[in-house]
């Protein structure tokens, strides 16, 4: 089903149904309001696999006690510029909301603010919050990973050793380029976990080889990551090139549960993510202005770029997702069918009334 085809939701009220539905499972008000705004900002952007879809289990595991809803991350170090923080297991979208905040912060106070987060949950849509420090002229970087799992096999092998281990970028841009951020948010799998699963739900195939089966070959079939032993998703690159998202994902490892010292050393159980957050102010180096005139420059250069016949013009990575954005604020969200049903449950058990279409 394409996006024409779903059912709109207004985006004010689905955030007031995500703020009602945290806050009755236990939050504070203005933390379930920063956990609802953000994983809607994931659907507005289309990426509907890490948006409201994650809020059933994110909402089981507060009722549960296994994503505390109170407390504060505790302070392992502070060295002025860089920070580490323990969560405690608690939000994942709170804390990197909390942790890009400050992290932009320390840069408008040093130059660069760096946070290392170990023992969150899991933090949803990267893309999502890189905004927080574009808007504020700033470069940034989000990395993530879960010790707790795997799911992703190093080149070369077919068992699961790690997780895709997304990575996002945002560089803002002067408004000569348009004036809207460049937004990277990929992973160093060639898909996700989450986009895997709900091809095995609906029992179709992915659009390439993508994953190995236990015996080596490549295949376009999700369910394969199900047979016994599983299979894997393959890294970025796949099976040509695949040691470069290889590397990819060992330089996440290493900046996101290597530099927080707590990982998949330690065997870890719990659904988490070891995060990492820097965030550069260009103007404590060659300066803010001659850092737009350069992105600026690339960036129209790049959508200036010749293209065959008949073809479209080249996109920036975000551009897609901004239009989308603004398109869902205009016309209504299209959820994904399916995630509104999997909350019908536990809206009614909280006493949360289900949003209605516009």
């Amino acid at each position: 089903m394409g996006t024409d085809d779903r059912a709109r939701y207004d985006a004010a009220g689905l955030k007031e149904f995500g703020t009602d539905l945290f806050s009755k499972a236990g939050m504070p008000e203005d933390r379930a309001a920063i956990v609802s705004k953000y994983l809607l900002e994931a659907d507005l952007m289309g990426h509907d696999t890490h948006g409201f879809a994650q809020s059933p289990r994110y909402l089981r595991h507060t009722m549960s006690g296994e994503m505390p809803p109170l407390g504060e991350p505790q302070v392992l170090q502070d060295k002025g510029p860089c920070l580490t923080w323990d969560g405690n297991y608690m939000s994942g979208v709170w804390l990197t909301y909390k942790a890009v905040k400050e992290a932009t912060a320390r840069a408008k106070q040093f130059g660069m603010g760096a946070i290392s987060i170990r023992r969150s949950h899991h933090i949803a849509c990267l893309a999502a919050f890189l905004p927080l420090a574009t808007d504020e002229g700033c470069v940034i970087s989000l990395l993530s990973s879960d010790p707790a799992a795997s799911g992703v096999a190093p080149y070369g092998a077919v068992e699961q050793v790690f997780t895709p281990n997304p990575m996002a970028y945002g560089i803002p841009t002067g408004e000569d380029a348009g004036g809207d951020p460049i937004l990277v948010d990929i992973s160093a799998s060639i898909t996700t976990l989450g986009m895997s699963h709900r091809m095995i739900g609906l029992g179709q195939p992915m659009a390439g080889e993508w994953f190995i089966d236990n015996k080596g070959n490549p295949s376009n079939d999700p369910a394969v990551l199900k047979d016994d032993p599983p299979g894997a998703l393959l890294t970025l690159g796949g099976m040509d090139a695949g040691h470069k998202g290889f590397g990819l994902a060992l330089m996440v490892e290493a900046m996101t549960s290597g530099i927080g010292g707590f990982g998949r050393a330690d065997n870890a159980t719990s659904t988490g993510a070891s995060v990492f957050v820097q965030v550069t102010d260009p103007d404590a180096f060659g300066g803010k202005e001659a850092f737009l005139r350069e992105v600026s420059h690339t960036a129209n250069a790049c959508r200036n770029a010749r293209v065959p016949d008949g073809k479209p013009p080249v996109r920036l990575p975000g551009d897609g997702a901004l239009a989308r954005k603004r398109a869902a604020l205009a016309e209504g969200v299209p959820l994904y069918p399916g995630i509104l049903p999997s909350l019908e449950p536990i809206a009614q058990e909280l006493g949360v009334a289900m949003p209605q279409p516009i």
